[in-house]
């Protein structure tokens, strides 16, 4: 603990406390003072103006992500007939009905995401209290419950990120690895950064765009500076 301590302290020494980063200082900064030797996540922290416990407030989306997540996603599927066709020939993980609940059920939970047809949400219904608290449960308001399942699965292979602002009114979300590098994840945060202001709900009063922090896995901080990422969404 002491040896990643120190490595800790380094990164932290090319941060000046305080300072708000351009977004292009800030994750170059954020991939530099990663001190892990694994593929470290870059994740954001982004302090919105919403009260959150307000129905009429909650900030939720879905996108897709220009250069992905840099990792490989295993995506299962619930379809039947020739949809379950479209879905393997899209390039999902796993397909199936009753047999993909009974592996749930039995304590199966490797893949990413799951997607469903309308037509097999009854099914579904029967892991939604194993699915529903690792925000694994197919979703009509983010796009996984739907007849257009090719599409979808090579969405979410791709890297589709799911965003939803939690009860204090922050949402955080990884948006890559540090292998992909400070400009394509920059690329990755600027079209969430678009997709969260455009969210933003009619009630909402006051400063919408509170503070955003940049940061690997195991790294320290980087303030970013508002100013630059209120235009995102023009």
């Amino acid at each position: 603990m002491a040896k990643q301590g120190k490595k800790y302290r380094s990164a932290k020494e090319k941060i000046v406390e305080g300072k708000r980063y351009g977004a292009a200082d800030a994750f170059k900064l954020a991939v530099e003072s990663a001190p892990a030797k694994f593929d470290e996540s870059i994740d954001v922290s982004i302090r919105l103006g919403v009260d959150a416990k307000q129905s009429d407030q909650q900030v939720r989306g879905a996108i897709a992500l220009p250069h992905g997540l840099g990792k490989k996603v295993t995506v299962i599927v619930f379809a039947k007939g020739p949809k379950e066709a479209e879905a393997k020939n899209a390039g999902a993980d796993f397909v199936g009905a009753d047999d993909l609940v009974a592996k749930i059920q039995g304590g199966w939970l490797d893949f990413d995401k799951a997607i469903a047809t309308p037509d097999m949400m009854a099914v579904v219904s029967k892991v939604a209290k194993i699915l529903g608290p690792r925000g694994l449960m197919p979703n009509p308001k983010v796009g996984t419950v739907t007849m257009d399942v090719g599409r979808t699965v090579e969405a979410e292979k791709k890297g589709k990120l799911d965003f939803r602002v939690d009860k204090e009114g922050n949402l955080h979300a990884s948006i890559g690895r540090k292998s992909l590098g400070a400009d394509k994840l920059k690329d990755n945060f600027m079209t969430l950064m678009g997709a969260v202001l455009k969210a933003k709900p009619s009630t909402s009063k006051g400063v919408y765009l509170r503070n955003v922090v940049v940061s690997s896995t195991m790294g320290p901080g980087v303030l970013m500076e508002l100013s630059e990422l209120q235009t995102a969404a023009s």
